[in-house]
């Protein structure tokens, strides 16, 4: 379950990008149908990421910051994308963007499933 939600949030990053590019060119119509399969990947990121909690023996305080983090991280990307498509700025939701993914990355490292760990 584990590969499935690195997998499901490197590419709802891949994701978020690609809409964000393709509504700062212009193109509205792509740019709504990827935000729209983008969002299908925050469920699978959402779902993933519970399961995998769900199945650690022990509940500690670093995986529930890690999750609020990663929560954070979505409403980040789907403020950014909303707020542009509207032409408010973004500016902030940027900011948060970049402090909550450094945070979600550093714990995913340091907690005992994270990358280190594993050997990817």
């Amino acid at each position: 379950m584990i590969h499935l939600h690195i997998t499901s949030w490197i590419l709802g990053l891949v994701l978020f990008f690609a809409a964000y590019y393709l509504h700062t060119s212009g193109n509205a119509k792509a740019s709504k149908i990827v935000h729209m399969i983008l969002r299908v990947f925050y469920i699978l990121i959402i779902v993933s990421g519970v399961t995998v909690v769900l199945g650690i023996y022990g509940m500690y305080a670093e995986y529930i910051i890690k999750g609020v983090s990663g929560l954070w991280v979505i409403a980040s990307m789907e403020m950014i994308l909303v707020r542009s498509r509207k032409g408010k700025p973004v500016r902030s939701f940027w900011i948060q963007l970049i402090i909550a993914l450094v945070l979600v990355l550093l714990l995913g490292w340091r907690l005992p499933l994270g990358f280190l760990k594993m050997g990817v």
